[in-house]
């Protein structure tokens, strides 16, 4: 294969290539290293790439097979590269977080718990990715770093705070990128870059070894350009770990086995209300391709959803101020003026605001809860639209004029508030609202696949069926390689 070919592949590809002999593990991380190479100064998606650490692991790899050793051909990830958001610790290296401040901080003694399970399972790194300042935003627009540009269309956000994570993939750097999703910041990065995301349930996967954002709503979770190399992922990175205190004790239950049964038998809905009033056009248009895809026609309403996010917000806000209360006092010109004013509020809060967002957060759980005694998998949109320039500070839906920065998880934050597994996925089929009035690029949009807790494998399910019908799709960006 052409280099390009194998940096189109996915990992599940790149591991049967590696087991068969057709492709080393060297080979796919030098073709991976070459790719970020050539389009990274366009991009923008990395922040550190660990290469001799990457080719020393990989040439470990190649070595064994050489000699025969072949327990490692098991391995479901063997000699895949990935990357993850620089707020995963990476051994040798500060954790930056997106921030200024860290990466003056001591170098990180071990890896990340779920980068070591990554690489337990033969995947490789291959570096730490670009993001929000400490993961408050939603375009990765960073000042310390620079902003992550779409690599479907430089001009445009990749969303965030996992941006890095969302445009790596999508631009063919790597197949699989680990992000965090507090608010959405998993689901809006996939939704704009046109690839796979999987927000886990709260306390799935272990957040040890990762910067925290707000403790009580922060997730980990893999992005994808297929929904076999997200199982994959996902798979491998579950299982307890004491390290969190609030992962759970909770065995492994693999949702790869599950995809081969698609969305058969699947009571389905669409979530109105809310969802519809905040969702412009594209996105609407891309739910509609979804549900006519999986035959849905029933629609429900969720109760209060806006005081869902608001109480989203203020816990966000809140927690997010008393972590970084010190710096704020002693190093408050060294944070993004954004993200430290909004840090700074959070200072402020009255805690009968807090503690009544919590309570709030509690009761709506459970109304949630009794929805999904009737409906298996709910469906919304995943952003309120397509990608917005970089630089934008608003945009509009439906004649409504929103800041950009906080309005790109307006749908997303009400799901995260209760810690619900959700699956993004990318449609393309709103090409004829933009690119054929407008002459711009076809952008994808993403649609959030939501069930109950600890049913990652119902919306894996619905995902893999979307995919295998083509209604759904992650190519990879065809960017213009600088000279």
């Amino acid at each position: 294969m052409s280099t390009l070919a194998w940096t189109e592949c996915t990992a599940a590809r790149m591991a049967e290539g590696v087991r068969t002999g057709e492709v080393t593990a060297t080979t796919l991380v030098e073709q991976s290293l070459q790719r970020i190479a050539t389009t990274d100064r366009q991009v923008n998606a990395f922040t550190d790439v660990t290469t001799v650490r990457a080719l020393t692991r990989a040439a470990e790899l190649d070595a064994r097979r050489a000699a025969g050793e072949r327990q490692h051909d098991a391995l479901p990830l063997l000699g895949v590269p990935f990357a993850v958001k620089n707020l995963f610790d990476i051994q040798g290296l500060p954790t930056r977080a997106g921030s200024k401040i860290e990466r003056d901080g001591i170098p990180a003694a071990r890896d990340a718990a779920l980068v070591r399970r990554m690489q337990n399972a033969g995947a490789i790194l291959v570096g730490g990715l670009n993001m929000d300042e400490y993961a408050y935003g939603f375009t990765t627009e960073n000042s310390h770093d620079g902003p992550v540009h779409n690599p479907h269309d430089l001009s445009r956000i990749a969303g965030g705070s996992s941006g890095g994570s969302g445009a790596a993939v999508a631009a063919g750097q790597v197949p699989i990128a680990l992000g965090s999703d507090t608010n959405g910041s998993i689901r809006v990065p996939a939704s704009l870059c046109g690839i796979f995301g999987l927000k886990p349930t709260y306390g799935r996967l272990s957040r040890a070894g990762s910067y925290p954002f707000v403790a009580s709503l922060d997730h980990l979770g893999p992005l994808a350009r297929s929904v076999r190399d997200l199982a994959l992922a996902y798979d491998v990175m579950q299982g307890p770990d004491a390290s969190d205190p609030a992962c759970a004790q909770r065995a492994a239950e693999p949702a790869l086995p599950a995809l081969a049964r698609g969305a058969q038998g699947l009571r389905i809905a669409v979530l109105d209300g809310y969802f519809h009033d905040n969702a412009g056009p594209q996105a609407r248009a891309a739910l509609a391709s979804v549900a006519n895809a999986l035959g849905v026609t029933r629609r429900l309403e969720l109760p209060e959803v806006a005081r869902a996010r608001a109480a989203a917000f203020l816990i966000s806000n809140a927690e997010g101020g008393a972590l970084h209360l010190a710096d704020l006092r002693r190093r408050a010109a060294d944070f993004e003026p954004l993200s430290r004013d909004r840090f700074l509020a959070g200072t402020l809060l009255p805690a009968a605001w807090v503690v009544q967002a919590q309570r709030f957060r509690h009761w709506f759980a459970r109304q949630v809860a009794q929805v999904f005694a009737g409906v298996d998998v709910l469906l919304a949109p995943a952003t309120p639209c397509a990608a917005t320039p970089i630089g934008s500070e608003w945009m509009e839906i439906n004649g409504m004029r929103l800041a950009t920065r906080p309005s790109m998880g307006l749908l997303t934050q009400p799901i995260s508030c209760i810690g619900l597994p959700v699956c993004c996925v990318p449609v393309w089929a709103q090409g004829d609202l933009q690119a054929a009035s407008t002459g711009l690029p076809e952008l994808p949009i993403g649609v959030q696949l939501i069930a109950a807790p600890w049913r990652e494998d119902l919306v894996l399910r619905v995902a893999a069926a979307l995919e295998a019908a083509g209604v759904v799709k992650a190519p990879v960006a065809a960017i213009r390689i600088a000279a």
